[in-house]
């Protein structure tokens, strides 16, 4: 990792300590995700789309059609969507709403550098239990013609998710400089882009409201389900109804929703991710959270409606396999650690006592690989790209990203590991040797 510059003209104080290392290659990586990965958004539509011609047309003709429309400017202007940007805040209204108005149990977050703890609202999943409800009865009443705007503005929508990314980035960046603000570690460098792609302030609020918490769970992640349903119903408009829509779209929405319903669900669990623990809020999980989770991890979905598959009962069986053995390992090796933390243990889990007198699991899933739950998530993310078949590598980019971010993310976590435990972690990492998947990595 680099180190940032020292001219810094910021003061730093002992609760927020100036940041002492990169990542991401520091400023240049920072800007270069940071238009990466709308650019990555709309490149994912473009190259696999009904309008592309094919998934991906031949390279030569996606390059020409590349370089002419990004130096036409009617090109730049069909990516604004007025209609499709209301609809969008009304949405993302709708979610603060439901924040505020359904009931929730108020719970603590671990303890903050100041000794205090953050309370936050639990009421994700209700709110996707409305939303969905809202849905599902609006398309009863209107038929599925009715809910396919989400596909036919899909564009408009995607800008108007990345805009409120920045505008968000932006506002939480220039807010962190306020007196008294709880900054993160690692991203007070003093450098502009790089704070404010990685977040500067540690937990942004206004009043009792979390801006980071709430970005994570709520306008993207309900948004995804909702952009699935939207293309179950384009297909079945396409093909006479619901009742002819492909098995390959109903497992994928399958999948995708119960993934979506489960982390709602267990809504409390995020408040021990790094994302909540560690990460401040910047342009990285704003965008994230807004743009790339509804409008890439539904690509599966987007490609079933001009790429019908119907796999048969065999290779369904065999897909939900996959799936739901994912979901097993992921759920079950999440539920060892959760107990393991709150000073359960049913299954009588081997462990080891640090020097600093934590306890470290070294047997059950957490004895096969050092984040079993990531092994998990992968299997999962690969039965959503199974049922569209094998005619494109563009419908497995999710899963081929997924397995960098976790390998990058699982880096990040033995380099905060070994900063905390000292040599009680090389000890740990002899007696559990695999990273992510048992036996392989």
């Amino acid at each position: 990792m680099s180190s940032p510059s020292s001219s810094s003209k910021e003061p730093a104080n002992e609760l927020n300590p100036r940041t002492t290392s990169y990542e991401f290659f520091g400023p240049p990586g920072a800007l270069a995700v940071s238009l990466g990965v709308p650019f990555l958004v709309y490149a994912l539509y473009f190259s696999c789309s009904e309008s592309a011609g094919g998934c991906p047309p031949p390279f030569p003709v996606l390059l020409d059609r590349f370089t002419s429309a990004v130096t036409d400017l009617s090109w730049w202007k069909s990516l604004w969507d007025t209609e499709a940007t209301l609809m969008y805040l009304a949405w993302y209204a709708y979610c603060v709403a439901t924040w505020a108005i359904l009931p929730g149990d108020w719970i603590e977050g671990i303890p903050l550098r100041t000794g205090g703890k953050k309370k936050y609202k639990i009421n994700a999943f209700s709110t996707f239990l409305l939303t969905m409800g809202l849905a599902s009865g609006y398309i009863y009443a209107n038929g599925p013609a009715s809910f396919t705007f989400i596909y036919e503005k899909w564009i408009g929508f995607a800008t108007a998710s990345v805009l409120m990314s920045i505008l968000q980035a932006l506002y939480v960046y220039i807010a962190s400089f306020a007196e008294g603000k709880l900054l993160a570690l690692g991203g007070n460098s003093g450098n502009l882009i790089y704070d404010f792609y990685i977040g500067r302030e540690l937990n942004p609020s206004i009043g009792s409201f979390d801006i980071k918490s709430f970005n994570e769970l709520r306008p993207g992640l309900i948004l995804w389900a909702l952009i699935d349903v939207s293309m179950l119903c384009e297909q079945a408009v396409r093909r006479g109804g619901f009742d002819k829509v492909t098995d390959s779209m109903w497992l994928v929405l399958l999948f995708q929703g119960l993934y979506v319903a489960d982390g709602l669900y267990n809504e409390p669990a995020i408040f021990t991710t790094m994302d909540i623990t560690t990460d401040g809020f910047g342009f990285m999980l704003s965008v994230g959270d807004l743009a790339w989770v509804p409008f890439v991890y539904s690509l599966q979905a987007r490609y079933l409606v001009f790429n019908q598959v119907e796999l048969g009962w065999l290779a369904s069986a065999a897909i939900l396999a996959v799936n739901f053995a994912g979901y097993y390992i992921f759920r079950d090796a999440n539920g060892e650690k959760n107990d393991f933390r709150n000073g359960r243990n049913p299954k009588n889990l081997q462990y080891f006592e640090t020097q600093r007198g934590t306890k470290l699991l070294t047997s059950g899933w957490w004895g096969l690989s050092r984040h079993p739950n990531y092994f998990g998530d992968l299997l999962m993310a690969l039965a959503w790209s199974l049922p569209t078949g094998f005619d494109t590598p563009i419908t497995y980019f999710y899963v081929t990203y997924f397995a960098g971010l976790l390998a990058h993310r699982q880096i990040r976590d033995d380099e905060n590991c070994e900063k905390k435990y000292g040599k009680d972690w090389e000890k740990y990492k002899s007696l559990v040797p695999y990273r992510i998947v048992p036996y392989v990595y």
